[in-house]
């Protein structure tokens, strides 16, 4: 295992493990290994009344031996487990059966980690069920898994109503925030159990890549995929043969290219974690934005092909189709069809019967980026923005994140910072933007922003405020001054800003090699550069290949 994990984290993979912390196996509460005794283990063992939260957190869950969580000596015992899985590198941990377990309990309990593991728990919400096994009562803890999503999704995807329905993903009460939501198309128990409306391999009519093409180019939620095997019945196991050929059984969902690149996609949109230019035809076909950064068509129809000519709102360029062609990012060739993009952000796109394309822009034909394929992983923290990453789960539950996270951070990290309880901790995130050709940094020099050789402190460092629709603004963390160009002098002007100034408001390009350009939402033409060395940072329009208009975030730790 431990080789495993050593040899994942250098190819870029963090390993989430499984954790099963609410109990034993089902024999007679005697475990000397460990060592536990019956005194370390809940004694009911009726069923579950399942209105009854008492019951639910203390009594044995089909049989299994209910572990004493509220029990210093139990904690201990977990927490040091736990620390030496964090020893040989694992990452974070989805904690099973969370909500038969006490949030305070699994708070003091990873209040014990080493680290900032990532923490995600498995809560799957009744309505009827007391408060306090409720999935919003374990979000100050970790990310909860949003079951909601992978039913809603795979009861459209499966044809019971229109997939424009999930256009409302995000407004409907009784769902996690977006920021606490761990979602799926499904997960290693429901594609087996109750699948009347959950989506899988047995679906067929490509019904299972659209649904996760959905779920990857749809803002909400932190993305898991489940990787399988074929089955014929709920309790088979795994084929025998090795799954590193992807056949005899194997079916290695997270390898089909829609899948695989639409997580390339979530990366490259992550900085615009909304949805903009939506369309649908009032039925079972859609289409959105993600602030200029990618686009995305569905046709779920059964028998009517789209044809049509969309607003985008992303630059000029021809695109590669990443449902239907692998884009080389470090050659800019794509294997497939393209869709251009005409000056106005408009293009035409033709979507057969269940079928997507999609397109974004770190696929540009001809543009290398190779810092835009969404295989690093350069983060070990939850304190990382999880808008644009994805989780990749085995059917034995085994989880591995397979993606990079954002510059950008969004979210708080949820790391428990004493033994007793758990809190949010909201870290002020902030970056050191250093130009490609000089290799100067931005700093706020009074009214305007100069260019230092060196990173002067917090004058030096800037944080990146979303602003939603694919924006940011830029605030000195030392003066709490804005980038902007509203008096139109040239230079780039670091002063207070009227919220409602467009001139302060910046739209991230990629430009190569991990290098973005900034582009005025107001004076859309220009962008930041310092081509003229002129002692302060200038606005206007450049060539496409200055590396004086090039930046580099650097995440300040």
């Amino acid at each position: 295992f431990a080789n495993m994990v050593s040899r994942c984290k250098a190819a870029g993979v963090d390993i989430y493990v499984d954790a099963v912390f609410n109990h034993m196996a089902a024999l007679n509460r005697s475990f000397p290994e460990v060592p536990y005794g019956v005194n370390d283990f809940h004694s009911c063992t009726t069923g579950i009344d399942y209105s009854n939260a008492w019951s639910i957190q203390n009594c044995d869950l089909v049989g299994l031996n209910d572990l004493k969580t509220e029990s210093d000596y139990v904690r201990e015992n977990i927490a040091d487990y736990l620390n030496d899985l964090i020893g040989m590198g694992v990452a974070g941990f989805r904690v099973d059966a969370a909500k038969h377990i006490p949030a305070a309990d699994i708070s003091n309990i990873v209040g014990r980690l080493a680290g900032h593991p990532y923490i995600f728990q498995e809560v799957i919400s009744a309505s009827n069920e007391p408060l306090q096994v409720q999935s919003s009562q374990y979000t100050y803890v970790g990310d909860v898994t949003e079951f909601n999503f992978t039913n809603t999704i795979g009861y459209f995807f499966k044809g019971n109503g229109p997939i424009k329905n999930l256009s409302n993903i995000g407004v409907w009460s009784g769902w996690l925030a977006s920021a606490d939501a761990v979602v799926f198309v499904e997960n290693h128990d429901n594609q087996r159990q109750q699948t009347a409306n959950i989506i899988t391999y047995k679906d067929g009519a490509n019904l299972n890549n659209l649904a996760h093409i959905f779920m990857l180019g749809w803002p909400y939620g932190y993305p898991e995929i489940m990787s399988s095997y074929e089955w014929s019945n709920a309790d088979q196991g795994p084929p025998s043969g090795a799954a590193n050929t992807c056949s005899n059984g194997w079916l290695c969902e997270h390898r089909n290219r829609s899948i695989a690149n639409m997580v390339a996609f979530r990366n490259n949109t992550s900085n615009a974690f909304s949805v903009t230019n939506y369309w649908d035809n009032g039925n079972n076909q859609m289409a959105w934005g993600r602030g200029g950064l990618g686009f995305v068509a569905i046709n779920r129809e059964d028998g009517v092909n789209i044809n049509r000519t969309f607003t985008t709102g992303m630059p000029a360029g021809i695109y590669c189709d990443i449902i239907h062609a692998d884009f080389n990012y470090a050659t800019g060739v794509c294997s497939g069809p393209s869709i251009n993009v005409d000056a106005n952000g408009n293009a035409f796109i033709a979507v057969n019967i269940h079928d997507a394309v999609a397109i974004h822009g770190g696929a540009i034909v001809g543009v290398p980026c190779l810092n835009c394929g969404g295989k690093t992983n350069t983060s070990s923290s939850a304190a990382s923005s999880k808008s644009n990453s994805v989780v990749s789960s085995a059917s034995s539950s085994a989880l591995s994140s397979v993606s990079s996270r954002s510059l950008t951070s969004s979210y708080s990290s949820k790391s428990s910072v004493s033994q007793s309880s758990a809190s949010s901790v909201t870290k002020v995130t902030s970056y050191r933007l250093i130009n490609r050709w000089k290799n100067s940094y931005l700093c706020d020099d009074g009214d305007f922003v100069a260019y230092h050789t060196t990173s002067s402190g917090i004058i030096c460092q800037w944080i990146s405020e979303d602003l939603g629709n694919g924006y940011i603004e830029l605030r000195n963390l030392s003066t709490g001054d804005y980038m902007h160009i509203e008096n139109l002098t040239g230079k780039i002007q670091a002063s207070a800003r009227n919220s409602a100034w467009d001139s302060s408001k910046w739209q991230i390009e990629n430009a190569d090699s991990g290098y973005v350009r900034f582009r005025n939402r107001w004076q859309s033409a220009q962008y930041i550069h310092v081509e003229n060395q002129i002692g302060t940072a200038q606005h206007g329009t450049i060539s496409p290949g200055w590396w004086s208009a090039m930046w580099k975030m650097e995440l300040v730790p």
